[in-house]
């Protein structure tokens, strides 16, 4: 491959957005695929031993974190070695990284093969029956930590080079596996230790199928097969802040389950929680955005800058225009959307937290992008400190909000910290960038009126009047977005014309 010849095709928006589908369809699949396997698993195994896979699902999970970021960090390298003419560089970052995951995630291994007996029979409640069965298993799914590992870097590889569709063909039967594999084994056997078996062969498959796809996407990494110790240092620097906002991340989405739990009661829990699962999902859509923006981010601040800022002012844009209408009609519903769907005492204790988090999720999807460029800038360090900076903070706010308002509270001190979070990032980069583009007025501003016409949604009472809103304010926004959000270019872009003078 000619890197020369790919820079073009990499930052194309044409390929942009098609590889932004399909990263969608690849996040998407594992949920469709769950909807129809995980009730046919529950009576298949039993309610006791789903609970155990479940739980062994989570700490085989957490112990993955053992890539140490390296997996992002690959995908950043490679794209600025494009974005440089370095292509001959490629191979020797390529199987210095794959070999520092590979040993990462054996010691990941070791840790949790020796850790499972004591996970099995001291801290998890398992129940006695299934003890021994159970940490059979584990040891089993420990010792597929190495190949998660490995898949993680050399899913980087394809990232890189905007393979994603690639990428999502092989991820696609791999979530479909994992789920509906097990139930191949349930006609013969109901025992965990096979269905781990199943899932580990999975894993082995999947790290196979990308490693083919690696060496198709770049012939040069099976004739230089080199270490470069020198890239050692870069790689875990950058891969090690991407581990502190990994580690952190999830405790900053799920503290305040935990502060509810302890300041009011375990079952004002469902409440909360049922909303904020049903709208987190949303936030695959900015997710996907980004995921395909990050390695074409790298390699454009290395070759051309002000592509960088178009890159970003284009997903910003469409971004907002995707998840605004989405938030408006779940604000503006709210009550009759949680009655419908979990019955009037969900809708009497969960409609103003739902309106809430809807706000914070719009706010979030605005962060995605920048929070990618930031990270492809090579300062991953920012993100992570702001991270350990907020969560004390945080877990103070979420605190006092809850003891004050109860569940309301906890939504508004999660939105709090989002839209903060947003402004934040925006901020890092009007200051680390050379060029100077104003993200935090320009995110601000999209933030502040998304956040007003949003309150706007709150206000019609009977089912009539918000319907006659929803349908009057839609289609007003879709005609200003358009009219006035995009620009000729991005017009013609979206119609499928070929622009005059501009690359998409």
């Amino acid at each position: 491959m000619s890197a020369t010849r790919s820079i073009p095709n990499l930052t194309g928006g044409r390929l942009l957005a098609k590889n932004t589908l399909w990263n969608l369809l690849g996040q998407l699949s594992p949920i469709g695929v769950a909807v129809v396997t995980i009730p046919l698993l529950v009576k298949g195994l039993g309610v006791a031993r789903f609970g155990v896979l479940s739980l062994a699902w989570i700490v085989i999970g957490y112990f993955s974190v053992f890539d140490m970021g390296l997996g992002r960090a690959l995908t950043k390298l490679i794209a600025d070695k494009i974005g440089t003419r370095q292509e001959q560089a490629i191979p020797a970052l390529v199987w210095t990284s794959l070999s520092l995951m590979l040993m990462l995630g054996g010691l990941g291994c070791l840790t949790t093969l020796a850790l499972s007996r004591w996970l099995v029979y001291s801290v998890l409640k398992i129940p006695a029956d299934l003890q021994a069965e159970t940490l059979r298993s584990f040891y089993l799914l420990a010792l597929s930590i190495p190949l998660v590992t490995l898949t993680s870097g050399l899913r980087g590889v394809l990232e890189a080079l905007q393979h994603f569709r690639v990428a999502t063909l092989i991820r696609v039967p791999m979530s479909m596996f994992s789920l509906a594999g097990p139930l191949l084994v349930l006609p013969f056997s109901r025992s965990l230790v096979w269905v781990a078996a199943v899932l580990m062969l999975v894993r082995l498959m999947g790290a196979v199928a990308h490693l083919v796809a690696c060496l198709q996407a770049l012939p040069m990494l099976s004739h230089r097969m080199a270490l470069d110790r020198s890239l050692v240092k870069p790689l875990v620097q950058f891969g090690g802040w991407m581990t502190v906002s990994n580690v952190i991340n999830p405790i900053l989405v799920y503290v305040d389950r935990f502060v509810l739990g302890a300041l009011v009661s375990a079952s004002v829990i469902t409440y909360y929680t049922a909303p904020f699962d049903a709208l987190i999902r949303l936030t695959v859509i900015p997710a996907a955005v980004a995921g395909v923006l990050f390695p074409a981010f790298a390699l454009s601040i290395a070759e051309d800058q002000r592509r960088t800022h178009v890159l970003l002012f284009r997903s910003l844009k469409y971004v907002f225009l995707l998840m605004f209408p989405i938030t408006l009609i779940a604000v503006t519903l709210a009550p009759e959307g949680l009655r419908l769907w979990l019955g009037p005492s969900f809708a009497q204790q969960g409609t103003s937290v739902l309106r809430w988090l809807a706000a914070g999720v719009l706010a979030n999807s605005l962060a995605h992008t920048p929070f990618a460029l930031l990270q492809s800038a090579g300062r991953p360090d920012l993100t992570a400190k702001l991270h350990m900076i907020e969560l004390p903070l945080y877990i103070v706010a979420v605190w006092i909000l809850t003891k004050q308002m109860g569940i309301e509270g906890t939504a508004i001190a999660w939105t709090a910290r989002l839209v903060l979070d947003t402004v934040l990032i925006c901020f890092f980069l009007d200051r680390i960038l050379p060029t100077r583009s104003g993200y935090v007025a320009k995110v601000g501003s999209l933030i502040s009126a998304g956040l007003l016409l949003l309150f706007t949604g709150t206000l019609p009472t009977n089912l009539v009047t918000k319907l006659t809103f929803l349908s009057i304010g839609l289609v007003a926004f879709v005609l200003v977005g358009w009219l006035i959000f995009l620009n000729p270019d991005e017009r013609m872009f979206l119609l499928r014309r070929k622009p005059e003078c501009t690359r998409a």
